[in-house]
């Protein structure tokens, strides 16, 4: 081996020496920090996942804005959709800084190279079902993402400490939603418990697989990326949840659930995969000329 070769493995190694103390210490990842090539690729795979979910996940809820039962739960509804956008702006600037570019990181969520959460490809067929979301959904988001606030990369943990504190509210928002429902008419008590009926096992599976089908969960354990287990998480949020659902006076359905359903969904096979990326195709495209305007004015002299 040549001396310039030694040279640059024994740099190499110093610098994986250094990454793995920084780890080991409980200590923060930043952008200009030297990290292993497939610390990279698994925090871009995360975060553009988390990022996706966000902005397709305005869409169920956006199919409610304009026939909320009054004005107050319409701005209600509103300022949710408005946070879940801002959520993936930060999530996407946050993947910027692993150099990935944000064009790039949409044309993979339209080509379907890269995923978003199984849960936003299921219809919301009811007003209850914003109710639902918010409590179960939400509150599934928030078991998962409040340990990713101590996550190891910098800019991917100091996102969540603002969108953790919005999901909390936006729990909050559904819960009392579907409290106010659970104490009107029989009719209204019934389109809860179908709504709680038709959402809870998704709500589960947003955790992921199980362990044991989970081949990333170990390496994002060992590298700080994640702090427990999927089933750790769905264990935790069944056990919040049954108090929850004991008071509001709904049933919580078996925790038995339909992997095979899962997957199919993952690969695009659920009932709203299709119009949900075409809607968000649409959305982009309409928008062209917004972003090149912004360049055109961006580059001109002034």
């Amino acid at each position: 081996m040549r001396e310039g070769s030694l040279v640059t493995a024994a740099a190499d190694e110093d610098l994986a020496a250094g990454f793995d103390a920084t780890i080991a210490a409980g200590d923060r990842i930043e952008p200009r920090d030297w990290m292993p090539e497939g610390y990279r690729k698994t925090l871009v795979r995360q975060i553009a996942q988390h990022a996706h979910s966000e902005i397709i996940g305005m869409q169920p809820e956006g199919n409610w804005i304009t026939r909320a039962p009054s004005l107050r739960r319409k701005a209600i509804l509103l300022a949710k959709v408005q946070d879940e956008a801002g959520h993936g702006l930060y999530l996407y600037s946050a993947c910027e800084t692993l150099g990935v570019s944000r064009r790039d990181l949409m044309e993979q969520l339209i080509s379907g190279a890269q995923k978003y959460s199984s849960i936003f490809n299921y219809p919301t067929l009811s007003y209850a079902d914003v109710g639902t979301i918010g409590w179960l959904v939400d509150g599934a988001a928030i078991c998962n993402q409040v340990p990713l606030c101590r996550t190891s990369y910098g800019p991917y943990g100091r996102a969540m400490i603002r969108i953790c504190k919005e999901e909390s509210f936006h729990q909050r928002q559904g819960y009392e939603l579907l409290a106010t429902m659970m104490r009107g008419t029989d009719e209204q008590r019934a389109m809860v418990q179908e709504s709680v009926d038709r959402f809870w096992k998704p709500a589960l599976m947003m955790f992921g697989p199980p362990d044991a089908d989970s081949p990333n969960t170990q390496q994002s354990m060992d590298w700080g990326i994640k702090r427990h287990t999927n089933d750790e998480l769905r264990a935790r949020f069944i056990e919040m949840s049954a108090p929850q659902a004991a008071a509001l006076g709904v049933t919580l359905p078996g925790n038995d659930l339909d992997w095979d359903e899962f997957w199919r969904i993952v690969k695009g096979g659920g009932p709203c995969n299709a119009q949900r990326i075409a809607h968000r195709k649409k959305a982009h495209d309409d928008g062209a000329w917004v972003r090149e305007a912004a360049t055109a004015y961006a580059r001109s002299p002034r």
